[in-house]
């Protein structure tokens, strides 16, 4: 692989954190080296499975945290 571009770089790509000059180049850098835009593919799927990940608890431990949190008001 020719990574002619630092892997922060990609990164903020990924997440849309580049100025236009900076994207477009990043562009042209996938264009022209597979294996990079191999690298940024796999980092835009790791980002759509992490942003389909569940932020919060479960109704269960919601719920033991509320029963458990009853003890104290007896």
């Amino acid at each position: 692989m020719i990574q002619t571009l630092p892997y922060p770089t990609l990164l903020r790509y990924v997440y849309n954190e580049l100025p236009a000059d900076e994207q477009h180049d990043v562009e042209d850098a996938l264009l022209h080296d597979p294996e990079l835009a191999a690298a940024c593919a796999d980092l835009l799927l790791a980002q759509r499975t992490l942003d389909g990940l569940v932020a919060g608890p479960s109704a269960r431990t919601t719920a033991n945290i509320l029963q458990y949190s009853r003890t104290f008001m007896k």
